[in-house]
């Protein structure tokens, strides 16, 4: 009966030394697993400051798009009124024109 309880003993001692090597360690990283996950973490920072200056880079260039879009139709606005005021000065210099004209021709007939 001996045999069996020092039996016995070395295989709980064997299933709980067992035991003891099937469970995860994460702290247990190698350094080429820590260098190579210090690689991943920088690989996404960088990879998310690029995203968020590309993101603020097209949203400038919008605002840009966006304001040049509103000055072409002002200056489009300014355009037209300002043809429109030169018919009319145009217009009435011709009324004055064609009132001289009237008052030399009264003039001549006198």
């Amino acid at each position: 009966m001996k045999a069996t309880s020092i039996f016995s003993a070395l295989l709980a001692v064997a299933l709980v030394a067992g035991a003891a090597g099937c469970t995860k360690r994460d702290e247990a990283m190698g350094p080429v697993q820590k260098a190579g996950q210090a690689v991943d973490n920088a690989g996404d920072k960088v990879a998310r400051d690029v995203q968020e200056k590309l993101d603020r880079a097209k949203q400038a260039g919008q605002q840009v798009a966006d304001s040049a879009e509103e000055t072409r139709n002002r200056i489009e606005q300014a355009t037209a009124d300002a043809s429109k005021g030169l018919n009319k000065a145009t217009e009435e210099v011709g009324k004055k024109v064609e009132r001289a004209g009237e008052k030399i021709q009264e003039a001549t007939k006198k």
